[in-house]
């Protein structure tokens, strides 16, 4: 009775050692992500200015499953129900542009994600999302692509000049990629939603 009381008393171990979290662990004494870090935050507590949009700006790959037999459809005391067997049909590239203070969020999905798909995805962010705007106050990651170089290549000098006159780049740094995300959360749902709105189901 005692030992079964002793069992009864015993605090729960806290600790879930099988549990654990993705999370943004900046490198020591690097005076590199310093400098972006705080470049990134200055661009957030700045006021909101419809003339100076701040963008967000970020891609992802989403592979395509398609079904391989009918989904059972819903019905009273069940969920719809769908085959554990599936068919690979490709990957799509998305490019997620978000605007916080906007609350404005876009997806582009595209068949890949060159430095050309990028330059037009910026084109369309200048010319056709913002184009009232003075300059767009766009926030993203050193990838390759994201590059002033990618709009020369493709577009005419005096095209790539022009898209470029309207934006202020500010690169984050390397290691900020969980944080910048919870930035871009609404239009990673977004591209979720949509994900889950086409033919295709799964990714």
């Amino acid at each position: 009775m005692r030992a079964f009381r002793r069992k009864r008393s015993a605090k729960k171990n806290e600790l879930k050692p099988w549990l654990n979290a993705s999370w943004c662990i900046p490198p020591k004494a690097n005076a590199a992500f310093v400098c972006a870090m705080e470049d990134v935050l200055e661009v957030y507590q700045r006021p909101y200015d419809r003339e100076y949009p701040q963008v967000c700006f970020d891609e992802t790959s989403k592979q395509q499953i398609e079904e391989t037999r009918l989904p059972l459809p819903v019905e009273p005391g069940h969920a719809a129900r769908y085959d554990s067997e599936y068919e690979r049909n490709g990957v799509s590239n998305l490019f997620m542009m978000f605007a916080p203070l906007e609350g404005w969020r876009h997806v582009k999905v595209t068949d890949r994600r060159t430095c050309i798909d990028w330059a037009h995805c910026i084109r369309e962010l200048v010319d056709l999302y913002f184009p009232a705007a003075k300059k767009i106050v766009l926030v993203l990651d050193n990838l390759n692509t994201h590059s002033p170089a990618s709009l020369y290549k493709a577009f005419p000098p005096e095209e790539a000049r022009r898209i470029l006159d309207r934006l202020n780049s500010t690169i984050r740094p390397n290691m900020a990629v969980g944080w910048i995300w919870r930035r871009l959360n609404w239009a990673s749902c977004n591209a979720n939603v949509s994900i889950a709105a086409s033919p295709v189901r799964r990714a």
